[in-house]
């Protein structure tokens, strides 16, 4: 596992931690917001160069970009009179790319049983 283990066992959450990890995984649920990680992932970017990006009006990428910082997923810091944001940390690009990669490998029928696999490696 990237960036150490887990303090939290999947397996044995309670419902205000599972409630958080809900509330993030919502993020992805809505295209607009997927396609401005996206652009972030490749690198920090300004809200005028991410609402081109993703063929978006400014005020509504700021819109999704608050919801995402107030998320943890991006950061803002001020470069003279705009703001350039970026992924918080590595975490949510790698969330971004199990995510596609997930898409990619059902859209492929190459899902495979996460249960047989933890049985086998037992």
């Amino acid at each position: 596992m990237a960036h150490g283990g887990l303090e939290h066992d999947p397996a044995e959450l309670d419902i205000g931690f599972a409630r958080v990890v809900a509330d993030t995984m919502q993020a992805l649920a809505t295209p607009s917001r997927v396609l401005i990680l996206g652009r972030l992932h490749s690198g920090p970017c300004s809200v005028n160069d991410l609402a081109e990006a993703v063929a978006m009006e400014p005020s509504a990428v700021s819109h999704q970009l608050r919801l995402l910082r107030h998320l943890g997923l991006v950061v803002g810091r001020r470069d003279g009179r705009h703001v350039v944001y970026d992924l918080y940390d590595d975490h949510v690009g790698e969330l971004l790319e199990q995510a596609v990669s997930h898409v990619e490998h059902v859209r492929a029928g190459l899902a495979r049983t996460a249960t047989s696999e933890r049985v086998t490696a037992a």
